[in-house]
């Protein structure tokens, strides 16, 4: 009896299951913008359509007749900007100007891998449109420039249509600190009331600063929605309140408003943090490189152009050290020393020799700033960071970066990811011949944990807000420090 009993029990288990998985694989979820359908086109499209038009009347200012050529060529022109040419920085704590200087900077980088990319095509593909010197030149000035200028009248443009329509009024349930931050956000995007908080905690465990805007509690939210016409709600309630949180929003049904579930995503130390959709299903993004999709690309040939030109002017240098190498101790030219690479599988990094021993064990010592096993002319290299050069090469072959987070030891990476916490996610990016951590003063000897935890901050920084100019803007700052660093030994 009991068997049997257990038997259709097992199964009700089963046939329920089934009919919850063949609901949620009738559910789809498409990644939009919170923003006005005007405003969502503008920012997602703005910049490539720009650049396409700016194009096609470049060619008739050059006197070039437009055909169908022409046609094609602009559309190839707007889905490689769509790619390549992100959003402005975020203004948070830098002043206007700053602003604008980091904007026009990222905006002449990213356009210049766009006249890169329309150059490689049309010599591939024989355009004829692209032949021209004159032609190239002003579209390069006037592409970024009609940019800008496009990006000052959506602004005011914007603002004015949300000016002239009436503002969408919102309210929000769960007064704490993501929700306030949720509408600071919303009003520097304009178009949107904040009429109050609902929470069912007293005031005394809410934010000072939500208080005066407290509307009541939870059971009254529907009601309050009903009857003072409030076009959007955005849920802050923290995901542990699984119960309150399905029982609001199943009440919520009975209302016309939009209703907006907003995941504390900020608690979390986030890295490119960013949501994806996986065929209709979302997910959070919570520790991500920064280097996914056209990003990548740019940063790889970013390295490839500029290693490759410095391979080229550095040769004769290089062979100069080599033999200074071989003449001043016994021993192999390069040092090939065991690294962590990107993901964490283990690479190959070239120095030039600079010390009588060739640590690549289970245990390494670090260099110290009187360390008997440097040799007189090793000194001289690792103090100017020549010994560092030949890794070059291990830029072209891909197992490194000229800007991202030095690689260590294989034997130090064991020994600190036990120790500090979030050590190995610097392995989601290729090591770099120099980095963040090393122009801000954390370069050389690591010999406390406070020490080597500092440098992980940086490279960790590095990848929350990696740009293209702030590569660029470490290489500069590195060859300042080449010949001043007195942590160099």
């Amino acid at each position: 009896m009991n068997a049997a009993f257990d038997h259709l029990s097992t199964r009700a288990i089963a046939s329920r299951s089934a009919y919850a998985l063949e609901k949620l694989r009738q559910r789809y979820v498409r990644i939009g913008s919170a923003h006005s359908p005007l405003a969502t086109i503008l920012h997602r499209t703005g910049r490539a359509f720009i650049a396409a038009i700016s194009l096609l009347l470049m060619m008739l200012a050059v006197g070039q007749t437009l055909n169908y050529s022409s046609a094609a060529l602009a559309i190839i022109v707007f889905m490689t900007s769509a790619q390549l040419l992100s959003e402005p920085p975020r203004r948070d704590k830098s002043t206007l100007a700053s602003w604008i200087g980091k904007s026009v900077l990222q905006l002449c980088l990213e356009w210049l891998c766009v006249v890169a990319v329309m150059l490689f095509i049309a010599s591939a593909t024989h355009i004829a449109e692209l032949g021209s010197v004159k032609l190239i030149l002003g579209w390069s000035i006037a592409g970024p420039a009609l940019i800008l200028l496009a990006e000052l009248t959506k602004w005011r443009v914007t603002r004015l249509l949300a000016g002239a329509s009436r503002p969408l009024r919102h309210i929000v349930v769960g007064a704490n600190e993501l929700a306030m931050e949720l509408n600071r956000r919303t009003e520097r995007i304009g178009n949107s009331t904040f009429v109050g908080y609902f929470d069912d905690r007293s005031p005394r465990r809410l934010p000072t600063a939500c208080h005066q805007q407290l509307l009541g509690q939870f059971d009254a939210v529907v009601s309050f929605v009903q009857q003072n016409a409030i076009d959007a709600i955005y849920i802050s309630l923290p995901v542990a309140n699984d119960t309150r949180l399905h029982n609001l929003i199943n009440q919520l049904r009975d209302t016309t408003a939009s209703v907006y579930v907003v995941p504390d995503v900020l608690s979390f130390d986030t890295i490119q943090a960013r949501v994806v959709e996986i065929d209709g299903l979302p997910a959070l993004s919570i520790y991500d490189t920064p280097f996914d999709g056209t990003r990548g690309l740019m940063k790889r040939a970013m390295d490839i152009v500029l290693a490759s030109i410095g391979l080229l002017l550095i040769w004769p240098l290089l062979a100069a050290i080599a033999v200074g190498v071989k003449l001043s101790s016994k021993g192999p030219i390069l040092f090939k020393q065991h690294r962590y690479g990107l993901n964490g599988e283990e690479i190959t990094v070239y120095k030039f020799r600079s010390m009588t021993v060739c640590e690549n064990g289970s245990e390494v010592k670090q260099a110290t700033r009187r360390d008997s096993r440097i040799t007189p002319f090793g000194r001289f290299l690792r103090s100017t960071s020549l010994d560092e050069l030949p890794q070059i090469i291990n830029v072209l072959e891909g197992k490194m970066s000229l800007v991202g987070p030095r690689p260590h030891a294989v034997a130090h990476n064991e020994e600190y990811r036990k120790l500090i916490q979030g050590y190995m996610f610097r392995h989601k990016v290729r090591p770099g011949i120099t980095g963040w951590a090393q122009v801000n003063g954390l370069r050389g000897e690591t010999e406390t944990i406070d020490k080597m935890s500092k440098r992980i901050e940086y490279d960790l920084d590095y990848m929350r807000h990696w740009s293209l100019w702030m590569d660029i803007k470490i290489i500069f700052k590195t060859v300042a420090l080449v010949f001043g660093d007195s942590k160099a030994y």
